[in-house]
């Protein structure tokens, strides 16, 4: 490691780190402007390598590790590269399942990139394969089909599966997750137009299930265990105009709904909540969270929180292997999102191909489209102590709020119209300072019209 003189950037779209004179004109990772880098506090980073005819392995096939894989091809162009994938699918975009399960999307569509484009990239695309473990001192992954292939770096990106309540039936037939092509096949196969559906969960992916079973004319009901909609990114009046929108796409809502348990005789037939209701249900959609794919690092020793620990060069505690997407934590944050995922995965690709590459952090942000009114929330939402302020209206039908902490923008909701998106993004990450602007007279327009400024 050596001492940086020049000057450091961070990118407030993606949160990559720069280093030079200015910031560059384009962000490598996202293809933000030099306009959207601020200066911060310099860093220290590695010395660049070369990494010649090097071993790259990468366990995952999502997006962080396709991204990956690109990075590592364009800066190594001689390296050796093995993408594996647990998926029989050719790589695709797990972000569209939703909108594939609405009828809004054409299977066909979904891979990230041709078979060929593997071929073409010399990427060694390895499907329907998993990996056993990790095996630190021969610095080789060990896989189900007998094989052992040795890597000079390695990247996991091993993503998350649903967390499934422990509760009796959830083993019967026509009870289903939403995390791969398949599972949305199977759904697709059952619904028809006005099947029962149960979704257990109103987070954001209870939301865009329900919504996209909805488009299929299902009979939809949401149980949600909070005492509103969408708590992890919604505050409850944003909430409340969410519920208001539902009840336009017959879909009911139940909060303070806990299931007991799913009752059935080979296939379910109903959902039991605790307070004694029961729901008639021919398909039940769990979408009650997720849990980071760790065992394999746990097992190779490095240390896993809530996802596997690693530092602002996306490396875990072992400086060989890197951790992408939602299998990691990175200051204390494990995103579980689709952008974090895709630029963290380039940035763990350029550092694993010798091109040293920081990663900033990025305010926790949401974007939901699925049911015809967006929704984008970012950063703090609700105010923990006197230090914050909110402002907010209901502005075209929708919802608006704006909060501060000591004079900064550090969170907001949008509910309606996005076309603040880019600006409200750059802000946040900026924990831009309002002060100039507000007042107790300050209003949510006059807020909307200088962030209208940033375009």
């Amino acid at each position: 490691m050596e001492k940086n003189t020049e000057k450091t950037y961070r990118c407030s779209v993606c949160g990559y780190i720069h280093y030079g004179e200015s910031a560059p004109d384009i962000c490598p990772i996202c293809e933000a402007k030099a306009g959207d880098f601020k200066e911060i506090e310099m860093t220290l980073r590695p010395e660049r390598r070369d990494v010649g005819q090097d071993h790259f392995v990468i366990i995952g096939a999502g997006i962080a590790g396709v991204s990956a894989a690109e990075a590592i091809r364009e800066h190594a162009p001689n390296a050796e590269i093995f993408l594996i994938s647990k998926e029989d699918e050719i790589p695709y975009m797990r972000l569209n399942l939703t909108r594939l399960l609405a009828g809004e999307f054409q299977e066909k569509n979904l891979p990230l990139h041709a078979p060929e484009w593997f071929e073409e990239h010399a990427i060694h695309l390895m499907r329907g394969v998993s990996v056993d473990r990790i095996v630190l001192t021969e610095k080789a992954v060990h896989l189900d089909n007998d094989e052992s292939i040795q890597f000079d770096k390695l990247i996991v990106a091993t993503g998350s599966h649903p967390w499934v309540p422990p509760v009796p039936g959830t083993d019967l037939k026509h009870v289903f997750t939403v995390r791969t092509v398949e599972d949305v096949r199977q759904i697709l196969s059952i619904v028809k137009p006005g099947t029962k559906v149960v979704c257990i969960g109103g987070g954001i992916l209870g939301m865009e299930t329900a919504g996209a079973l909805a488009k299929q004319d299902a009979d939809v009901t949401v149980l949600e265990a909070f005492d509103y909609l969408m708590p992890m990114q919604l505050n409850p009046e944003g909430s409340k105009v969410l519920a208001q929108h539902l009840s336009t796409l017959n879909i009911d809502v139940v909060t303070d709904a806990i299931a007991d348990c799913l009752i059935g005789d080979g296939h379910v037939t109903g959902v039991h909540l605790k307070r004694g209701q029961l729901l008639p249900a021919e398909v039940v959609v769990i979408t009650a969270g997720d849990r980071a794919n760790t065992d394999l690092l746990e097992e190779a020793g490095l240390t896993v929180k809530k996802g596997v620990l690693v530092d602002n060069f996306l490396r875990t505690t072992n400086p060989d292997i890197y951790a992408v997407g939602d299998v990691a934590e990175h200051d204390g944050v494990r995103y579980g999102a689709w952008s974090p995922a895709l630029y963290m995965g380039k940035i763990a690709g350029m550092n694993a191909a010798g091109i040293p590459t920081e990663f900033g952090g990025i305010p926790r942000s949401h974007l939901l489209k699925v049911l015809g009114k967006p929704m984008l929330s970012i950063g703090i939402i609700k105010a923990t102590d006197g230090s914050y302020r909110m402002i907010e209206d209901h502005a075209d039908g929708g919802y608006r709020m704006f909060m501060f902490r000591d004079d900064r923008f550090v969170g907001c909701l949008l509910i309606g119209k996005l076309k603040l998106m880019k600006p409200v993004r750059k802000a946040v990450q900026g924990r831009l300072n309002l002060k100039a602007l507000l007042s107790p007279e300050t209003t949510a327009e006059d807020v909307a019209q200088y962030l209208a400024t940033l375009q």
